[in-house]
């Protein structure tokens, strides 16, 4: 309840694009219904964004694979951060816990565990807030969505790419060493996104902004 009480006030920049998510993939054909399920079962609104883009085409896996891990690639460096705590519960807790990770939980709990916090109670609470409010709010705009009418004119279009610009941001504030490799694929991923298939040029540019990351820090 503590951890579920804290990040209850950060919902209220989630349901916007909870919202935008479900209009866009009843819009690409996913039923209400489906809509809703993939956000409670998936919850990971940048991989369920590029996914619905490639409903309406001959599905290629193994790019939307790839796409989905370079999205959700940060997952994997929270997992390990949290492992001395996360591997003391059993198997069964430590995957519902696990579930429910998200950037905002964990940086929540990060700040509580290094203050010398070993419950990982309040990273679970704080998790199943943001996941009732996401789910929650793909219900509303896929359900509702003809109710809300065009969705262009809140200008949701404009949310993801400040969610992104806001996540650089913040790791460039914490570490002025990766400058080099955000502005490096930045200008990668520019210059390619219309000449590769969707989402390749970001997989290009985070292969470019890693390489020069491995350079920097080598000197």
């Amino acid at each position: 309840m503590r951890g579920f009480g804290r990040l209850v006030p950060l919902c209220v920049f989630v349901v916007p694009v909870g919202i935008a998510f479900g209009v866009a993939a009843t819009a690409e054909g996913l039923d209400p219904l489906q809509a809703t399920v993939m956000s409670a079962l998936v919850f990971t609104a940048t991989a369920q964004f590029a996914a619905i883009e490639r409903l309406n085409e001959p599905v290629a896996y193994v790019s939307l694979g790839l796409v989905t891990l370079s999205l959700s690639a940060r997952h994997i460096v929270m997992g390990a951060a949290l492992s001395s705590w996360i591997n003391r519960l059993p198997v069964k807790k430590r995957l519902v816990t696990l579930f429910f990770l998200s950037d905002a939980n964990f940086a929540d709990a990060q700040f509580a565990l290094q203050q010398g916090e070993t419950d990982l109670g309040p990273f679970l609470g704080g998790g199943i807030a943001l996941w009732l409010s996401w789910a929650g709010s793909t219900a509303i705009g896929a359900f509702g969505g003809s109710v809300l009418g065009d969705m262009n004119a809140f200008g949701l279009g404009a949310l993801m790419l400040c969610f992104f610009a806001a996540s650089a941001f913040g790791m460039v504030r914490q570490s002025l060493d990766l400058i080099p490799s955000v502005v490096i694929a930045g200008i990668v991923a520019a210059l390619t996104l219309h000449m590769l298939p969707t989402g390749w040029n970001i997989i290009l540019a985070a292969c470019f902004g890693g390489a020069v990351s491995l350079v920097w820090h080598a000197k």
